[in-house]
């Protein structure tokens, strides 16, 4: 595959990521579960944390997409396509969910993507074993920051719930496929950023 078919299939999903819904091979978790009659401020929570959870999708998209633009290695390549098809499964996931919340997407959506797909490239370019490493560290931090959202979501809302056990361990996955394929330890500076990142993200994602 050339570099101008990456660029063209990366420019589709792209406008897919932020313009189409999202389609899932998998049953959506919870799906069985009765839709519990919930309070106006219990959906608000929920809708929020999705909405955070449904950017942090986007940002994967737009990662493994400028990881997978300038990954060297071809195993590599099929790692970032797997962890980018799950990846978009849990884009729909949460779309469908927040729709069920009454909630809505973040507008910022495009501004998401745009950054996440340069880090990605960046990540990409600095090699194999530091692109895998990075795609390790950032689902290590996912997985923590979906573990605190199973605790702030309202016990009752079972849907939501199943739907962000799922993900964790779909993303706990993908860190482990990372390391087993060569992933390196990231320097803690490039931790503590990564945080610093995803903080901002998360925060200005649940109200806008």
């Amino acid at each position: 595959m050339t570099h101008i078919d990456k660029l063209i299939i990366g420019f589709d999903s792209a406008l897919r990521t932020l313009f189409a819904s999202a389609q899932s091979a998998r049953e959506i978790p919870g799906r069985d579960l009765s839709d519990t009659d919930l309070t106006a401020s219990e959906k608000d929570l929920s809708s929020a944390l999705m909405r955070v959870n449904h950017v942090g999708e986007v940002c994967a998209q737009a990662l493994y997409q400028g990881q997978g633009l300038t990954a060297r290695n071809e195993t590599v390549q099929q790692t970032l396509m797997k962890a980018a098809r799950e990846e978009t499964e849990h884009l729909a996931w949460t779309e469908s969910r927040i729709k069920e919340l009454g909630g809505r997407k973040s507008i910022l959506n495009p501004i998401w993507y745009g950054g996440s797909f340069t880090i990605g490239m960046l990540a990409g370019a600095m090699g194999d074993k530091w692109n895998l490493g990075f795609l390790a560290e950032t689902e290590k931090q996912v997985c923590e920051h979906l573990s605190g959202h199973l605790e702030r979501l309202p016990v009752r809302d079972e849907k939501s719930r199943a739907i962000v056990t799922q993900m964790e361990l779909d993303e706990n996955n993908h860190a482990t496929m990372a390391i087993s394929n060569g992933g390196a330890e990231l320097p803690l500076s490039v931790k503590m950023a990564m945080k610093l990142s995803s903080k901002v993200m998360t925060q200005t994602a649940y109200w806008i």
